[in-house]
């Protein structure tokens, strides 16, 4: 079993309030969600207005499946957000045995 793990930190200089931030990120992450049929939730500080850090995961049995579905997910990511900047992102394929 292979797990696949995609962080992606968000910039959204637009955003002058939680509620604003919770709105953009929330419309994402149920977008990837549907999309890709992945867990995907809002992780780290959750209280700064203009970052937003994402985790994705997915569960695979080939490992190059699993990097294939996360680089989708951060083609996705990156054409979506409109009103965000991607600042950075790290990828991690885990084999559980």
């Amino acid at each position: 079993m292979n797990v696949g793990v995609l962080r992606i930190v968000l910039h959204l200089p637009k955003s002058g309030s939680l509620k604003s931030k919770r709105q953009t990120v929330a419309g994402l992450l149920r977008q990837v969600r549907d999309q890709f049929d992945v867990a995907a939730a809002e992780v780290g500080d959750g209280n700064r207005w203009q970052i937003a850090e994402l985790g994705i995961a997915c569960v695979s049995n080939e490992s190059r499946h699993a990097d294939e579905v996360l680089a989708r997910v951060l083609t996705f990511v990156e054409a979506r957000a409109r009103e965000a900047v991607v600042a950075n992102v790290s990828t991690e394929v885990l084999r559980l045995k």
